[in-house]
């Protein structure tokens, strides 16, 4: 199972990051829109250089995710972005974005469950629905809103790659939250 954590967007914190790197999350999701360009190049080749085992996306900048040797998360209003340019990962809100996003390397499936400000969730059977009609090959998948390490076992499915969350990692201790994510997964 992949682990994403995104960052609160409050702006570049190494004494706050330097945990959630080092909690065993296999990928990082800058999401930092208050952020200078200068200032998100310089946070995303810290993370690297922190944490090389981690797998650095910059959310909405294709310039810093190039500099910084990232992938690029593009959100719903961002320009097309050739995936073979870099990896990519975009949002998936309905199944209709399904044709035009299957090319890039990851699908965040949002919301997932209720989650503050984020829209009507997909909920589990839809979800899974979903899964069920995707081909074996494709982005990697991942899901998101509302997540925590007790609904991991009921989102479990062969299609789906992974989590991706921010409140678990962030308003805790990040080594107990991927704890309980990797331990309810495996149940």
């Amino acid at each position: 199972m992949i682990l994403l954590a995104i960052t609160p967007g409050q702006g570049f914190a190494p004494d706050r990051w330097r945990p959630v790197l080092r909690s065993g999350i296999d990928a990082l999701l800058l999401r930092e829109k208050a952020l200078e360009a200068r200032a998100l190049l310089e946070a995303a080749r810290w993370c690297r250089d922190t944490a090389p085992e981690v797998e650095i996306w910059v959310g909405g900048r294709l310039d810093v995710a190039l500099a910084a040797g990232c992938g690029l998360h593009a959100p719903e209003d961002h320009p097309p972005v050739d995936p073979g340019l870099l990896p990519l990962s975009r949002p998936l809100h309905d199944e209709g974005q399904w044709e035009d996003r299957r090319g890039g390397a990851q699908l965040l499936a949002s919301p997932i469950l209720p989650s503050p400000g984020k829209g009507a969730p997909w909920g589990l059977p839809r979800f899974h629905q979903f899964l069920d009609a995707l081909p074996a090959e494709g982005p990697r998948i991942l899901a998101l809103g509302g997540v925590t390490p007790g609904d991991a076992p009921a989102l479990r499915h062969p299609r789906l790659d992974g989590l991706a969350a921010l409140r678990p990692f962030w308003t805790g201790d990040p080594i107990a939250a991927v704890a309980g994510f990797r331990t309810a997964w495996d149940r």
